[in-house]
């Protein structure tokens, strides 16, 4: 007698199992390949967007240091602008009592038998022209001017007959010279700016 043994639905339900779990495995991984990829795009999102508000911030300090530069800049300019005033009141504050020296120095030089006619000032440069009666008034003029402390030597331009040869018109050029006081002032004040 034989026994015969059917050995094919063993092999049919082993191979069934290993279908199954095989299929059940490769789902498993399709899931989690699926849940590590939408991780690690989750992750890449929330890094984007921690970058977006760095960038944000950076911008936003960027256009408030901006808006410092330029009222630095506004500043700076108001400040070289009061510096400009400063400056010229300054000047004319000298300039007060420069031609103050400059007339008490024209009048206490002035020599008997001339006479001024014009007086003409730019800036630190004067102009003069007068009568006078002969040349030597005209050279004793010229003397007394330079020996005045707000003049430096004044420059004889021209002199000329007129009125038939009794008068002599002259003209001459010098510049001012500060006073001492005023030029230390004048010192201090260009040192302290």
């Amino acid at each position: 007698m034989t026994i015969e043994i059917n050995l094919l639905p063993w092999r049919e339900e082993r191979r069934a199992r290993r279908s199954k779990r095989f299929f059940v495995t490769l789902g498993l991984a399709a899931l989690l390949g699926l849940g590590g990829g939408y991780g690690l795009t989750w992750h890449y999102q929330q890094e984007a967007q921690a970058q977006q508000q760095r960038n944000a911030h950076i911008q936003a300090q960027s256009r408030q240091l901006d808006s410092a530069i330029r009222e630095i800049s506004e500043l700076e300019a108001i400040r070289d602008q009061m510096l400009e005033q400063v400056r010229v009141f300054t000047e004319l504050q000298m300039g007060r009592t420069q031609t103050v020296h400059v007339l008490s120095d024209l009048t206490s030089s002035l020599v008997d038998g001339v006479h001024y006619s014009q007086l003409t000032r730019q800036g630190d440069s004067l102009r003069l022209t007068g009568l006078a009666e002969n040349n030597r008034q005209v050279s004793d003029q010229l003397r007394a001017l330079a020996a005045a402390a707000s003049f430096t030597e004044p420059v004889l331009s021209e002199v000329e007959a007129e009125g038939g040869g009794e008068r002599r018109r002259f003209s001459l050029s010098m510049s001012q010279q500060l006073p001492r006081a005023a030029e230390a002032n004048q010192a201090s004040a260009e040192e302290g700016s």
